[in-house]
């Protein structure tokens, strides 16, 4: 099974002519497993800004929920992967 099976959406969404970088989708999740992954968007740094500061520890964010997924410190799941709380917010994603 290919990588594109597991994930229903493979064109990224419009692009911004102007900028040659695909727009930012509403919900996005740095882990490849996630639904919301999309690997087209990764080809460029994204930035969020979390309550008008700028956080580089995001997995996961949704902009129209305001929400974002981050690690809560060194504490790990059964699985290995970093425990992750959510905190709500004005959350703004960009291209770095």
């Amino acid at each position: 099974m290919s990588e594109n099976d597991n994930h229903p959406e493979t064109t990224p969404p419009a692009a911004d002519p102007a900028a040659g970088k695909p727009a930012l989708p509403d919900r996005l999740a740095v882990d490849p497993r996630s639904p919301h992954h999309h690997a087209f968007v990764f080809e460029h740094d994204i930035g969020i800004r979390f309550n008008g500061k700028d956080r580089w520890d995001v997995e996961e964010y949704c902009l129209s929920e305001g929400w974002i997924k981050v690690p809560a410190g060194k504490t790990l799941d059964r699985k290995g992967r970093p425990l992750l709380i959510t905190l709500k917010g004005k959350v703004e994603a960009f291209y770095v």
